[in-house]
């Protein structure tokens, strides 16, 4: 069978995980400078507000 390459699992995942923490950076550095939308700036901070009273779903093992 002589398909297009297959990235691995792995490989896919570390891929995924370091676009998501360039945009992230992206994000931060644009919120440190004043640059988003005041909406946009009024969601993260009810999702951190939400995040922080949240009880968590992580089980200490």
């Amino acid at each position: 069978m002589t398909g297009a390459p297959v990235i691995p699992r792995e490989q896919a995942l570390t891929n995924a995980r370091a676009a998501l923490d360039r945009a992230r950076a992206r994000r931060d550095a644009d919120r440190a400078a004043g640059r988003l939308p005041l909406d946009v700036e009024r969601t993260l901070r009810r999702l951190e507000r939400d995040h922080r009273t949240a009880p968590s779903t992580r089980s200490a093992a």
